[in-house]
């Protein structure tokens, strides 16, 4: 059979040798592959020892390595501090604030070149990738001062072993991460389950030991997360985050789905004196964001912020005054100079369809009153507590556009001064035509008062406040006013709604015959356990109040007394304003008729 295979004899001899070379590439693929194998894993452990000065050091159960791909696999790998080193760093004052833990079952390596690395202590990688490995970071206190003694740079570190490290892709996805903080009066810790990282083009190098491009020596890194949840720790809230994607390169940190989620009212108010806040957001997107910055010095600064689609609600702490009595802690301006932990610069945010509504409970009648702004777009800048940009521009402001109650236009300018102890702003703004009735949801259950008619023409307001006072002109034009004073079962005071429709309430601004609008001036003093934005709404109530003719001793007139003398002179004092009123419609009635024959003749 040979024979009818091979015609010619050079073709058996060519046939045996290449069979015989085959083999001995094998054998030798074999030998080298256990050569090398424990050669790379006393490299590696050499490397992580040398480059973390004997703090860390990293061990695997085996190694799977196939030179002829260039291909390896670890498993069992684990990545640790050595307690004993970090203990005696710690006695010296050189401990490092922060140690990592990883331990990960699985590790695959690609396109390897282990001949470079062998001869020329090149580290040349094309692939690593990662699944589901666990990292834990521990925080103590009292170490971010501490200047380490050897002040050389990781290559400077590794140069005897590599000359060079390059991976063109690393790629680590399902990361259970874990923060441990230490420095507080009881450890504290955050933790995600759904997290992917990639990173590309990892160097390491004479030339990338100063590259600042370069985030942890790669050109990029991804970051991804998936469906992060968290509860607060009095459990009156929950967080729940969609997702979030970061890029070192781009400076780009996208965020969908943000949910702040508060106990049901009832539950919040049972437990908390704090006002109840509830918070979604479609969409978050922080341009310029340079996360290395953050990193280096816990500072954030970002160029642009855009947040898109959403709704803020504050439900009004209705258990009397807080503990802390002031409600300052509620103003813009103060919490951004005084909450926020780390230094803080937004150059400019806007807002894109955003609802917020603000709810306060009328004990008397037991009923919520909602104040609605829908569809708000607006943009806000310079938001920031960095004392040397302050000094430069103290002063934040917001050009706001919504509709108020869902209907009528509102443009509002706020200016927050950011440096001001007094915690001074002014806000002024204008209002579209609107049915007066609109305001009902907000105005019966706080107010017990119900708008049967009217038409707003305009409303102009132009206020400038501090923590305390709040000064400024109120415009309210307006046709046809017409209210229902209520009990607090909402039923018709029947008494009461007369005597405010006849003596009190002045039903057109300007009035009939006058070409001259009522203003008013308004001066309010806030109650120390008021919150920002219910001052701004009663600085605003005070000013319409007046322009629609209640002030102080009409309010009296409306007080329903219990004593039945009072009542009968209340009664007197309705009845004279009812005739007055009748003569003075028939007088107008009168006019008006006189007005119209002579344009007739004429």
């Amino acid at each position: 059979m040979s024979k009818s295979f091979f015609k010619f004899k050079w073709q058996k001899i060519l046939f045996i040798t290449a069979g015989a070379l085959l083999v001995l590439a094998l054998v030798a693929a074999v030998c080298i592959n256990s050569f090398l194998a424990p050669k790379l894993s006393d490299k590696l452990k050499e490397a992580v020892l040398k480059g973390t000065d004997s703090l860390y050091n990293i061990n695997f159960n085996s190694i799977d390595l196939d030179v002829l791909q260039g291909r390896a696999v670890l498993y069992g790998i684990v990545f640790k501090p050595d307690t004993a080193v970090y203990n005696k760093l710690k006695k010296s004052d050189i401990a490092p604030p922060k140690l990592y833990a990883l331990h990960a079952d699985r590790l695959l390596v690609s396109d390897v070149h282990l001949l470079t690395f062998y001869f020329k202590n090149k580290l040349n990688i094309g692939h690593i990738a990662i699944n589901t490995p666990r990292v834990v970071i521990s925080t103590y206190a009292g170490r971010d001062t501490v200047q380490k003694k050897d002040k050389r740079t990781l290559y400077q570190k590794i140069a005897k072993t590599f000359k060079e490290v390059r991976v063109g892709e690393i790629v680590v996805t399902n990361i259970n991460y874990k923060e441990k903080d230490y420095t507080g009066p009881k450890p504290s810790g955050a933790e995600l389950k759904e997290m992917d990282v990639k990173a590309t083009d990892f160097l390491i190098d004479a030339a990338s030991q100063t590259d600042t491009s370069r985030f942890l020596y790669c050109r990029d890194v991804s970051i991804a997360i998936k469906n992060y949840s968290s509860t607060s720790a009095d459990g009156l809230y929950s967080l729940k985050v969609k997702s979030v994607k970061l890029s070192t390169q781009t400076k780009k940190l996208t965020a969908a789905g943000l949910y702040l989620t508060p106990a049901d009212v009832k539950t919040f108010f049972a437990k908390s004196k704090s006002d109840r806040f509830m918070l979604h957001l479609q969409s978050i997107v922080l341009n310029n964001f340079d996360y290395n910055i953050y990193r280096q010095s816990q500072s954030v600064d970002i160029k642009k912020m855009v947040i898109d689609s959403g709704a803020f609600e504050v439900t009004s702490n209705y258990n009397g005054i807080l503990p802390t009595t002031d409600r300052l802690v509620t103003f813009p301006n103060w919490a951004i100079r005084n909450t926020l932990p780390t230094p803080l610069n937004i150059d400019t945010l806007d807002l894109q369809h955003v609802n917020f509504v603000y709810t306060e409970l009328n004990k008397k009648p037991n009923k919520f009153g909602h104040l609605k702004f829908s569809n708000i777009s607006g943009r806000m800048r310079n938001l920031t507590n960095r004392k040397e940009l302050l000094k430069q521009n103290n002063r934040a402001t917001a050009n706001i556009t919504s509709y108020f109650m869902g209907k009528a236009k509102l443009d509002v300018q706020f200016i927050f001064n950011l440096a001001d102890a007094n915690y001074s702003y002014a806000y002024k703004g204008r209002l579209a035509p609107m049915n007066m009735a609109d305001v009902n949801p907000v105005l019966m259950p706080l107010s017990l008062v119900k708008i049967t008619s009217g038409r707003v023409k305009s409303f102009n307001f132009d206020v400038n406040s501090t923590q305390k006072v709040s000064k400024g002109t109120v415009s309210l034009l307006y046709k046809d006013l017409y209210v229902d004073v209520l009990r607090p079962d909402y039923s018709k005071n029947t008494l009461l709604s007369t005597l405010a429709n006849t003596v009190v309430l002045k039903h057109d601004n300007p009035d009939d015959g006058s070409k001259t609008p009522r203003l008013a001036n308004v001066v309010y003093i806030r109650p120390a356990n008021f919150p920002f934005f219910k001052t701004v709404w009663f600085v605003l109530l005070n000013g319409i109040k007046s322009c629609a003719g209640i002030g102080p001793a009409q309010q009296k007139k409306l007080t329903l007394q219990t004593d039945p003398a009072d009542k009968k002179e209340q009664e007197k004092i309705i009845r004279k304003a009812v005739k007055d009123k009748e003569k003075a419609d028939e007088e107008y009635k009168k006019k008006l008729k006189e007005k119209l024959q002579k344009n007739k003749k004429g």
